[in-house]
C-alpha cells in the first residue's frame, strides 16, 4: 500500500503557510501595539495619582507647619 502512496506524496502541491504566519504576525503585532497603548494610559493615570497624592501630603504639611 505504501508504494503506491509514496510517489503520488511529491507530486501533491504543498499549500504555502508563509500567508497564515504572515497575518499571526500581523494580528500579535496589532495586539501588543494595543496592549503598549492601554500600558502608557495606566503609566500616565498613575504618574497623576502619584503627583495628587504627593501635593495633598505636602498641603497638609504646611497646614500643620502654619496651623
Amino acid at each position: 500500500m505504501t508504494d503506491v502512496i509514496a510517489p503520488a506524496v511529491p507530486s501533491v502541491p504543498r499549500r504555502h503557510r508563509g500567508g497564515g504566519e504572515a497575518a499571526f504576525r500581523a494580528r500579535v503585532e496589532e495586539r501588543l501595539d494595543n496592549v503598549e497603548g492601554q500600558l502608557a494610559e495606566v503609566k500616565s493615570r498613575l504618574n497623576g495619582l502619584l503627583f495628587f497624592i504627593a501635593s495633598t501630603v505636602i498641603a497638609q504639611v504646611l497646614l500643620r507647619l502654619f496651623a
